[in-house]
């Protein structure tokens, strides 16, 4: 009881300019997303003009959180075509590249936390971890493999219900029957995604690097304003293993997983239980609902679009 009152007196004397200034880097985080999907989007001969660029990629943001799967994502999908023209699997494959960026800095840090945190993370929470950084870092790794994705695709398209000699089939497929335009979708997608230039690429993994940085800051200054005593090392790892958690598909962009988390490693820290679920749920305010609040701005200024006729104030790459 005293450990759970210490912890809600921090909150109440928390320092106000360290929350602000946290709150606001995230216009800073995200747009350095945005300039990396920019980044992504010019490798392909597309220019989007910035001020939709935020609008779009705020709205998909704020429809994301609130729904299961990848939602979000395929309403960025959406916003490309509907703005730029751009077919729905070079859509998608940007999107999917933009996403591997984040997924592996994540990973990346992820490892680190888990070894920073080896005491902690035991037994089956270890194997499940370690088995989540695996299973992250080389399951999307088959996208790349030539032809391994075709094969699968098409095994599992034979398997799915329905009639495969109406609509939808035009092209040949390798062994001479028609092909469905499902499948020749999947094979544009797959030849956008691995036609990123590495310089591109390396100028994404920058970008998403300094985005992960400008994360860990607004982390420490919250630990800062709720005057807990805690190295940026420590914060960068909590903060990394809490997202990987944080995926899981059992609450709202980790709700509840990452302050059980932090309950449980603060004690090796120093600090009561309690006090690391004050902290999450604080993490959880300003970073996730404060996006969540931006991502309603650009929600309500640019409502996602219906139907595939481009936006006529935006300019179109040469569709390939």
């Amino acid at each position: 009881m005293r450990d759970t009152r210490a912890a809600w007196d921090a909150l109440a004397s928390a320092s106000l300019l360290p929350l602000g200034l946290a709150f606001a880097l995230n216009a800073a985080s995200y747009w350095l997303k945005i300039v990396r999907s920019d980044v992504l989007l010019s490798a392909r001969g597309y220019d989007y003009p910035r001020k939709r660029a935020w609008l779009g990629f705020l709205s998909s943001v704020f429809v994301g959180m609130f729904t299961p799967g990848r939602v979000g994502d395929v309403l960025r999908a959406q916003y490309f075509r509907h703005d730029l023209g751009m077919p729905y699997s070079e859509g998608i494959a940007v999107v999917v590249v933009d996403r591997l960026c984040d997924l592996y800095v994540l990973v990346a840090f992820v490892a680190v936390g888990v070894a920073r945190w080896s005491s902690v993370v035991v037994g089956d929470l270890a194997l499940f971890t370690w088995a989540g950084v695996l299973l992250a870092a080389l399951g999307p790794l088959v996208l790349f493999v030539p032809s391994f994705a075709q094969t699968a695709m098409r095994a599992l398209y034979k398997k799915m219900p329905g009639d495969r000699t109406g609509e939808g089939f035009g092209a040949q497929g390798a062994e001479g029957e028609p092909k469905p335009q499902a499948l020749k979708g999947f094979d544009r997608f797959l030849l956008a995604l691995r036609a990123q230039r590495p310089r591109h690429l390396a100028s994404a993994v920058v970008l998403t690097l300094l985005a992960f940085g400008v994360n860990y800051l607004q982390g420490y200054l919250i630990a800062q304003s709720l005057h807990l005593d805690l190295a940026f090392y420590d914060v960068v790892c909590l903060l990394a293993v809490a997202s990987l958690l944080g995926l899981l598909p059992i609450s709202v962009s980790g709700l509840g997983v990452r302050e059980l988390f932090f309950s449980e490693v603060f004690p090796a820290l120093g600090h009561p239980g309690d006090a690391g679920l004050i902290y999450g749920l604080v993490v959880f305010l300003v970073i996730y609902v404060g996006v969540a609040a931006m991502g309603f701005v650009g929600w309500y200024l640019a409502p996602p679009p219906l139907g595939d006729k481009p936006d006529a104030r935006s300019t179109a790459g040469a569709e390939r």
